[in-house]
């Protein structure tokens, strides 16, 4: 019994506030690997699990059927859903996905600003676990097994001050790493390529064009970066 009240204490333990040298240079350092193309390439991975698994919860919400979830090593993914081929909960499903990341990241930014980083960290543990379930290819079992197992050496080994710099650089990168893929999808749009997009499958259902869907997920995610910088640096401006 008394190690459970521990354990309890321990996942609702407040962190205490990190010095704001290292709030800015882990955000430094998440605008530095979302920029540049190799380690963008291997960091890809974590927002296409984010994004994946955006899709797979918002699907099983809205009462679609689930089969699976597959994470391709070109950082591409696809989520396998059965249901009405339109109305609510296609639509929300398909929306989820580019809007995830800078969901999770704002929850994370937030869960940092008010202490609870032990309880993030088992909350990411257990999404995971969750979303490993689901996964139907080899590869994306080597993705989620691998990002699972460095959350789970994060929130059992590390000590409170590394856990603390770790959980804001994993913000930091959620909340800019939203935003990249929206980008990149623009991109390719306009020069005819990705026309069976997220947004473009938006825009067959809706009959809403799929660059008004872009700028949509652009202003949410730019939006909850902001939201973000304000809680992982508090300080830094007064409004």
């Amino acid at each position: 019994m008394d190690a459970l009240v521990d354990a309890w204490e321990h996942l609702f333990s407040t962190a205490k506030t990190i010095p704001a040298w290292i709030a800015i240079a882990t955000g430094v350092a998440a605008v530095v690997v979302v920029l540049v193309s190799g380690t963008w390439r291997l960091s890809r991975n974590v927002i296409t699990i984010a994004h994946e698994g955006g899709h797979a919860a918002v699907a099983i919400l809205t009462g679609r059927s689930l089969h699976g979830i597959r994470l391709h090593s070109d950082t591409s993914g696809l989520t396998y859903t059965r249901g009405s081929r339109g109305g609510p909960s296609a639509i929300l499903t398909l929306l989820a996905g580019y809007l995830t990341p800078a969901v999770i990241g704002l929850l994370s930014a937030w869960l940092i600003w008010v202490g609870k980083i032990v309880l993030l960290l088992w909350v990411m543990i257990v999404l995971l676990v969750a979303m490993a379930i689901f996964i139907r290819n080899l590869y994306g079992v080597f993705a989620i097994v691998v990002v699972g197992f460095a959350m789970f050496a994060i929130a059992w080994w590390a000590s409170p001050e590394f856990q603390s710099t770790l959980a804001y650089a994993g913000a930091w990168f959620l909340l800019f790493g939203s935003v990249r893929p929206v980008w990149e999808i623009w991109l390719q749009r306009s020069r005819g390529q990705q026309r069976n997009s997220d947004p473009d499958q938006l825009a067959q259902l809706t009959r809403v064009p799929a660059t008004l869907w872009l700028l949509l997920f652009a202003l949410f995610n730019v939006g909850a970066l902001a939201l973000g910088f304000r809680l992982l640096f508090p300080d830094a401006l007064t409004w």
